[in-house]
């Protein structure tokens, strides 16, 4: 219950119990899908391998930039020496064609690179998008429209082909990760935009909303108190869509060659070294390509159960692993008592009537 409804006489609702109800029904509702849990789990273990990349390439006894090239065979064109790429206990993974770098090294670590811009990304998008979509739900009609139009612009952009021209002019010296995360931010905020001035909208008219008007707050006061814990649910599921999404952009930056530059590893920069060597290493094509595949699939996934955890009417569009068939298994048995409950209550009401005749 907002501060606005206790302000005007209504009835008084401890908001920490009604934030703490709605924290463990969201809980139990993503706990109940097991396809999500898995997702989170594996997202879960490769967060902790990009954070632990120097500890795990030190166990190893290896870093992503040395070159070996005492390992790989220059009379054939650089192929690794050794079955399977050059795996061996020194290089668990094998080593990089041409270079003879560590193979394990350079994916941990770019796993930092691909998730770092791509949660950097989405936090821009988000910060960009409410802004904007907030402002233009309570702004006058020119400001609507103006931030209106003004989105459907950012909509129309080409991503790839802008992303593309941005990161072609800026200079070399300006960290690349962090201005990859920058760009596609910047040009791919529009949906975020959209969809907060749509329920920001419908968030104008509820009644809490128009009890906190009358109250004499401010515009800004509103949103921040009242309107921004309404427009959590569907900004924080969009986001939870949006990092693979941006995982796969960076990637096909990196793949087309303006993304993250050498010698910093990035799966998108190994996958463009990696597409002549797919027939004498094909580890080295593989492993990123693997790497991008599981983690887009769990981010994808996860994101899809925080999805229906938050919004209940929503259905899920995995077929398995959501707990829809014990949703429904509880919905039949409940309708079943139901039922019976009807007809005991007709028979009961028969039976009295027999007795009054």
């Amino acid at each position: 219950m907002s501060e606005a409804l206790v302000a005007s006489s209504a009835p008084v609702t401890d908001p920490s119990v009604t934030g703490a109800s709605g924290a463990r029904q969201f809980w139990r509702r993503l706990l109940a899908q097991r396809a999500a849990l898995v997702a989170a789990a594996v997202v879960a273990l490769l967060v902790l391998v990009a954070i632990a990349a120097p500890l795990l390439t030190a166990i190893e006894g290896q870093d992503p930039t040395t070159y070996h090239p005492s390992l790989v065979d220059s009379a054939r064109g650089g192929v690794p020496v050794g079955s399977f790429g050059g795996l061996s206990t020194d290089h668990w993974l094998g080593v990089e064609p041409q270079t003879g770098r560590d193979l394990f090294a350079r994916l941990v670590y770019g796993a930092r690179v691909s998730l770092g811009v791509a949660l950097g990304a989405t936090v821009v998008q988000v910060l960009i998008g409410v802004v904007v979509g907030v402002a233009a739900a309570l702004g006058t009609r020119w400001v609507d429209q103006l931030l209106s139009r003004f989105t459907e612009i950012i909509l129309a952009m080409p991503l790839m082909i802008m992303s593309l021209a941005l990161l072609a002019i800026v200079p070399t010296s300006f960290p690349r990760p962090l201005l990859v995360a920058l760009v596609i931010g910047l040009i791919a905020w529009g949906n975020v935009a959209k969809i907060t001035r749509a329920q920001t909208l419908t968030l104008k008219g509820l009644d809490y909303v128009a009890a906190a008007r009358l109250s004499g707050w401010g515009t800004w006061r509103i949103a921040r108190r009242e309107l921004l814990p309404g427009l959590a649910a569907p900004v924080i599921t969009y986001a939870a869509l949006l990092v693979p999404m941006n995982i796969s952009v960076e990637a096909a930056l990196s793949f087309l060659g303006v993304g993250v530059k050498p010698p910093t590893p990035s799966w998108g920069q190994m996958l463009t070294a990696a597409d002549v060597w797919y027939q004498a290493a094909p580890q080295y094509l593989l492993l990123p390509a693997g790497a991008l595949f599981v983690t887009v699939l769990a981010l994808t996934v996860l994101g899809d159960g925080i999805r229906t955890a938050l919004d209940p009417r929503a259905a899920s569009r995995l077929s398995i692993g959501t707990g829809r068939r014990r949703e429904a298994r509880a919905d039949a048995d409940t309708a079943d008592v139901s039922a019976g409950a009807d007809a005991n209550a007709g028979a009961d009401a028969t039976g009295r009537k027999e007795e009054r005749a």
